[in-house]
């Protein structure tokens, strides 16, 4: 018995987000706007603290969150330094 669908499962992410690249290749997971939203509030209240942000994002990881966050932003000390001066 073969899975015909093992190909395209590997397209598929977390909540059914369509993931972006190649097996092998980086992966870019797609989040939603009500998502980022979430994430940006949680981080303004929380901080770093990237597994108790994904706790109220229902499929996510704390990885994916992380590397969102970063990824979109620099990280948090890059930005914490900046409002020093």
């Amino acid at each position: 018995m073969s899975n015909k669908n093992h190909a395209t499962d590997a397209n598929i992410g977390n909540n059914g987000q369509k993931v972006q690249g190649v097996r092998g290749e980086k992966q870019k997971v797609e989040f939603s706007e009500y998502e980022e939203n979430i994430i940006a509030k949680m981080f303004r209240l929380v901080g770093e603290r990237w597994s108790l942000i994904a706790g109220r994002i229902p499929g996510r990881t704390a990885e994916e969150i992380e590397k969102y966050w970063t990824t979109k932003f620099g990280s948090p000390s890059d930005q914490c330094s900046s409002t020093d001066d």
